[in-house]
């Protein structure tokens, strides 16, 4: 066997592998019940898929043009570093939130501290409201003859 035919099949397992994590990852959302069930569809499954792509890619280009690709390794790295920060972010605001999960969940209200649910629901922010569409400015763009 050549050193191609090798490298080929180490692309060819890394793109598999990275559509079935992928798949799982995407799936993974559709299927679990409840929002904290859902978060680990993207931050594990499409995580490692998105990464064995990108590791398949850096890995394509360094053989083909003999020479080191790190953009890619760079991506990696920092989507394994961002994505179960935002997963994390994104428990800790439907914990403030007080959104509703399963009975299957593992866990329950009672067993976090007070700081991690807070005492009360969080509020959610006013609605801007735009000077251009409230009466008055209507009202004063009527008489000043201009259509709305």
């Amino acid at each position: 066997m050549t050193f191609f035919v090798i490298i080929e099949g180490v692309l060819a397992f890394l793109l598999v592998a990275g559509g079935i994590f992928a798949f799982n990852g995407s799936l993974g959302m559709l299927r679990l019940e409840d929002f904290y069930m859902r978060l680990h569809g993207p931050t594990k499954g499409t995580t490692l898929g998105i990464g064995c792509v990108l590791l398949a890619s850096m890995l394509y280009f360094t053989v083909t043009q003999r020479e080191f690709h790190v953009q890619e390794l760079l991506i990696t790295l920092f989507l394994f570093l961002t994505a179960p920060v935002t997963g994390h972010m994104l428990a800790k605001t439907g914990l403030h939130m007080h959104v509703r999960f399963s009975p299957r969940s593992r866990g329950s209200l009672p067993e976090f501290h007070d700081e991690d649910v807070g005492q009360g629901r969080v509020a959610r922010p006013a609605r801007a409201r735009h000077p251009w569409r409230t009466r008055k400015a209507r009202r004063s763009r009527l008489r000043q003859g201009e259509t709305s």
